[in-house]
């Protein structure tokens, strides 16, 4: 069963300094997605926007805004990897 969902992740500005690491670490996720099955409808780089509030003393985030339809299963392996990925100062998955 396949179902459509929305990500939104944010990017350690400190971490993630230059554009070449930037791109890397969103490429990793696009590559994870469609490794599992997942068909990735678009992907909005928002850039650097200020955060509502500090998180691990930055104010600062890339956000990144993606939509893909995969498997219901999907969307907790992609959770566990934001989890585990250095920089990413927050994430959420959201079903459409």
């Amino acid at each position: 069963m396949t179902a459509k969902y929305e990500t939104v992740f944010g990017l350690s500005v400190k971490t993630y300094a230059d554009e070449e690491a930037l791109n890397a670490v969103i490429e990793k996720f696009k590559k994870l997605m469609t490794d599992n099955g997942a068909e990735i409808e678009s992907v909005d780089v928002w850039g650097k926007k200020r955060m509502a509030y500090e998180v691990n003393y930055e104010t600062e985030a890339y956000y990144v805004l993606v939509n893909f339809t995969s498997d219901v299963t999907f969307p907790k392996e992609l959770e566990r990897n934001y989890r585990i990925t250095e920089g990413v100062l927050r994430s959420i998955v959201v079903r459409k």
